[in-house]
């Protein structure tokens, strides 16, 4: 599988906030996004995940078959908002997701136990804290299978040791053949990733 992405250009309100960006990444290669707040980091990644639409040029996937034919249904998007309901526990969170997304990956317990949450599944989400909170939305990805990982500032309210721990679910997906994009202020622990440094204007 192959991600490529061709001249994209993004706006955002109105303003051009990005343009002619390209990249090609093969299988078990991660891109890491930064630069400062305002050069668009986030505004291309949801461009990636198709949550906007582009203001030029395309990105696609190749080599995805029946399973991943658009990069749309290849792609976990974690972003700044963790996407879960507040009232629902946290099991419930997930036992949604991994149902809506398909492909099945891990268990909810199973993925709750690698992020450290174990036992606290049946609590609802609203009760967790701001690091409880990101560790049960990285489960997300997790529960469902999908080849390409779009993480805005993934271990924003994370501590050492779970910026550590995801350090390495990051180096087991790439491992099995997955890609990342991930867009950070933070060394992510990812040896060997390319670097996309985006400027205000670019």
């Amino acid at each position: 599988m192959r991600l490529i992405a061709e001249n994209l250009g993004g706006e955002r309100g109105g303003e051009r906030v990005l343009s002619d960006i390209g990249f090609v990444l093969e299988r078990s290669e991660a891109l890491i996004v930064t630069g400062p707040n305002g050069a668009g980091k986030s505004t291309l990644l949801r461009i990636v995940a198709g949550l906007l639409p582009a203001a030029g040029g395309k990105v696609q996937v190749e080599g995805g078959g029946e399973a991943f034919p658009t990069v749309a249904s290849a792609s976990h998007y974690l972003g700044h908002l963790n996407a879960m309901k507040t009232a629902l526990s946290v099991e419930e969170n997930l036992g949604f997701w991994r149902a809506f997304q398909g492909e099945p990956g891990l268990s909810v317990e199973e993925a709750l136990d690698t992020v450290a949450l174990g036992g606290l599944g049946h609590l609802p989400f609203g009760y967790l804290s701001t690091g409880q909170r990101r560790r049960a939305s990285i489960a997300k990805l997790l529960v469902s299978r999908r080849p390409v990982w779009l993480l805005d500032e993934p271990t924003a309210g994370l501590d050492k040791a779970s910026e550590e721990r995801f350090a390495g679910l990051m180096r087991g997906h790439l491992s099995e053949g997955g890609i990342v994009v991930a867009a950070t202020h933070l060394p992510l622990g990812l040896e060997g990733a390319r670097e996309l440094q985006m400027k205000v204007g670019h």
